[in-house]
This record gives structure tokens, sequence and C-alpha cells, in this order.
């Protein structure tokens, strides 16, 4: 990385502080009369004071202007048949948005999220249908994370939004297929988001017609990506885009949502993370910003 650029990163991180300072954020936003209030589900097994402090993580300053839900084991066998006995944790906050804007998801606390990344949640609900939202995904404790997916089905379907049983299926097992392949053949999840990222591209361009395209396109996207995968981690993600195959899922409209992804995971960090000595510079600029910044108003205030 160059020094140019490394200049125009710090001036952008201190302009964003700046903000930060200066600029109010009003929690009071008006309400889109069209397409209502936002959504919220909390898991259902969450304590009265793990609740409210899931309320603050996903900025519900006024629990009326939501309209909220609980989701339980059951609504996990209801919507993706699983275990109508698990607990549920993870809560999320879905926004409906115009036609057009896409589907942004985010993780406000990834450190309690550790299985499943917010390209994840993205890949799988583009895979159940949903379309169009802003979502935000926490937990107050550590979890996995995949009772959120089932939290924003039962949200979509409270709001009177069907989405098709089969593809909340398909797209819970993509989940379940991502976070197994990180688990068991040595992936980073940006590594894995990026191949199924990838498979679905190439499968809404060249729109297979066989298991043996299917077999072929898989075989592709790992030669491209420089992946190896044992032959059953290999025979995971066939199984599952034949599955999207059969369900004649079109990718081709959420085209322009699956370059985001791609664009995210790719990003342009690798070089930025492995210039350490230039983030510890930043890092001790920081330090020594704040601290200027805490003197500043302990002398104002003496």
């Amino acid at each position: 990385m160059n020094r140019s650029m490394k200049l125009t990163m710090v001036f952008t991180l201190i302009m964003s502080l700046l903000l930060v300072f200066v600029i109010p954020v009003s929690a009071d936003e008006g309400i889109n009369e069209k397409l209502g209030v936002p959504i919220v589900v909390y898991g259902g097994n969450l304590t009265d004071e793990q609740k409210v402090e899931t309320e603050k993580l996903l900025e519900i300053s006024d629990p009326e202007m939501v309209d909220s839900y609980t989701v339980t084991g059951e609504d996990l066998a209801k919507y993706i048949g699983g275990n109508a006995k698990s607990r549920m944790f993870s809560s999320a906050k879905i926004t409906m948005e115009e036609n057009g804007t896409g589907l942004n998801v985010s993780i406000i606390t990834p450190e309690n999220i550790t299985e499943v990344t917010s390209e994840m949640y993205m890949n799988a609900l583009l895979t159940a249908g949903v379309e169009n939202a802003t979502v935000i995904v926490a937990s107050p404790v550590k979890v996995t994370g995949h009772s959120a997916l089932t939290g924003i089905y039962k949200a979509y379907d409270a709001e009177g939004v069907e989405l098709d049983k089969e593809r909340m299926e398909l797209a819970n097992e993509e989940l379940n297929v991502a976070t197994d392949l990180v688990k068991d053949s040595g992936l980073t999840s940006e590594q894995v988001s990026e191949l199924i990222t990838q498979i679905k591209q190439a499968i809404a361009e060249q729109k297979p017609a066989s298991l043996e395209d299917i077999e072929r396109i898989v075989q592709e996207q790992l030669d491209k990506l420089e992946i190896t995968l044992s032959e059953a981690d290999r025979q995971l993600l066939i199984d599952l885009f034949e599955k999207m195959r059969n369900l004649n899922i079109d990718f081709n409209q959420v085209k322009n949502q699956l370059n985001d992804i791609a664009s995210k995971v790719k990003g342009q960090l690798e070089d930025i993370l492995a210039d350490e000595g230039f983030w510890d510079n930043v890092g001790n600029f920081f330090k020594q910003l704040f601290d200027a910044i805490g003197n500043f108003f302990s002398n104002l205030f003496k």
C-alpha cells in the first residue's frame, strides 16, 4: 500500500470520527406509512433482562413504534422442520424497503454470533426469497445465529408476506452447509461465502439443465477460487445446488445482490490487514487523539 493511499485512509477515518462527534443522529426517523414500521423478532428464550439489552442493541427507543414477535422452537419446526425443543436467543429487526433497494444484513454483535456471518445470512435470505429489506441481527449471549433466520421468516409470515416453505427449508440447509464447510474444511467464512456466491452467479448465467451441469459448475468455481474440498464436502455443495435447480430459483432477479455479496467478501482488506505496522500507527494516532479530546474537556470543565 503506497503512502498516498494510507494518508487517504487515515483522512477518511478522521472525518468519520469527527462526524460521530459533531452530527447528531436521530433515533426517531419518520415512519414509512406505505411499508410500515420495523418488525422485531426476539429469541423466545431471552430473559427479561436480556430482552431489554437486545432492545438497546437493536436501537429500539420506543417499543410502540415497532411490530414485535417472539420466535420459538415451535416456529423452527414450522418453517424449516427443525427441533421444536430448540432454545432461541438470537433476534432480528427487519425494516422493509422500497423495491429496488436490495437486501442489507448486518450483525450488531459479531462476537456473540459464532457461526453465521452477515454474508451467509444474505445468501440464505436471497435463496428464501427475501428482498428489499434492511436486517439487523443481535444476541446478548453467544449463539450460532441460526434462530435469527427462523425469526425473519416468522416476521414475514406475521406481516402477511408469504415465503415458499421449500425455499425457506433450502435456505436453512444452505446456512448449515456454509457453517459446516467453515468447521470441516479449514476455509474461512469469507471463502465459503465467496464460493457459494460465485456458484449462484454461475447458475444465473449458465442456467444448468441437469445434475451434470451442476457438478461441472461447482468444480469450475472450486478451481477458479483454488479451493480443494474433500469429496464429501464437494458433494454437500452439489446436493444443495441441485435442489436449487429443481426448485427453479432464478438468481438473475437478485444478480446485483450477489455482486454486492461478492464484492464484500473479496474486498480490499488483505493488503491492509497485512500492513500491521501501519495499523499500529493508526491505533496510536487515535489513542493520542482521544487522549487530547479527553484532556481538552477536562481542562474546559476545570
